[in-house]
């Protein structure tokens, strides 16, 4: 388990199926030449792979599949009235990879896609036209790390120097690029940009252990944000989601007061704070693949089609860590 929590992502796909078309771009070769160990199987269309019936995504954790398609269409969506704007007007994301390689027992992507192999569409630059399409008319801000971790897989695909690439063109667009991930020193080669928010999510180690599979530790994370900050890079600290287990409190307050003793508390751009929400149907799906979750068996309520714990536990739980960050980051550095 250990080798799984490597500064630098070191899983192996035994098998990379890559779609006929796929093979015409420069990032195909890119990334098979880092799996040459792996098993490369042409098909027509990723979905004949990602979408066949009888898949059980946590069964496929345990070996996921790694598929390189060519994306058609949907290059950008409207932000998730779930996810925090931070202020910003006109907020987007893009997919430029669909899954994670990290296996968090309450990753939403579990409810949402029928596989857990990965897809990684290989045309990243139809959405960087896309985006400077809309750039022509008004400011974005573009979350580019929300159904995947793109810092996980920097060593394979090399999508955030594009991003960073774009980001130095463009004032009127802001990037977010969220991550677990300890992997900053693949980023060191790129001057920081004010434009670029580097968004770690920092949970308790006991959470991380217990809930969030294959994902570096508290300290190499606090340890690979340490580094960002000192390269002078804007960095959001995401205390979200806030689970409701045994002892929380407790383990989101030493979370919080290690966090801080690491890290400069001056430096830190922003700090949000979120408890954990999902959507109804996908929770449906989750709860039935992992019958045996103690996290996904509390009485949630529903709101709108939101599935999240009650007022009461809620107010609880953000008063207390609100508190807590407040004893190191002014009030107007949080959001909720």
């Amino acid at each position: 388990m250990e080798n799984l929590r490597q500064d630098l992502w070191n899983y192996k796909f035994s098998h990379v199926y890559v779609e006929k078309e796929a093979f015409n771009y420069s990032t195909s070769s890119k990334i098979l030449s880092h799996l040459k160990n792996s098993r490369i199987i042409e098909i027509d269309h990723y979905k004949d792979v990602f979408c066949r019936k009888n898949q059980n995504f946590v069964l496929q954790k345990n070996s996921p599949k790694l598929i390189l398609a060519v994306k058609k269409n949907n290059f950008v969506y409207n932000g998730s009235e779930m996810c925090d704007d931070f202020g910003n007007d006109n907020f987007y994301y893009t997919s430029a990879v669909m899954n994670c390689v990290y296996n968090c027992e309450y990753c939403y992507l579990q409810g949402m896609y029928p596989s857990s192999n990965v897809v990684i569409f290989v045309n990243i630059d139809d959405t960087i036209n896309e985006i400077e399409k809309m750039l022509k008319s008004h400011p974005v801000y573009l979350c580019v790390s929300y159904d995947t971790d793109l810092m996980a897989i920097e060593n394979i695909t090399g999508f955030l120097h594009k991003w960073i690439e774009v980001g130095a063109k463009y004032e009127n667009l802001k990037i977010e690029i969220r991550t677990k991930s300890a992997n900053f020193k693949l980023l060191k080669d790129i001057h920081c940009l004010d434009n670029i928010i580097l968004a770690w999510t920092l949970s308790p180690d006991k959470i991380i252990e217990e809930f969030e599979g294959n994902t570096p530790s508290l300290e190499k994370r606090l340890r690979s944000i340490e580094e960002a900050i000192d390269y002078g890079w804007r960095v959001r600290l995401c205390f979200d989601p806030i689970l409701y287990i045994e002892n929380w409190s407790e383990l989101y307050k030493e979370c919080i007061e290690t966090t801080f003793n690491k890290l400069n508390k001056n430096k830190i751009y922003q700090v949000s704070i979120g408890v954990f929400r999902v959507s109804k149907d996908y929770l449906k799906i989750m709860s039935k693949l992992r019958v045996n979750s103690k996290i996904l068996a509390y009485p949630f309520i529903t709101d709108d089609g939101i599935c999240s714990y009650n007022i009461k536990h809620i107010d609880q739980m953000i008063s207390l860590v609100r508190s807590e960050i407040e004893k190191y980051m002014s009030p107007n550095k949080i959001y909720m």
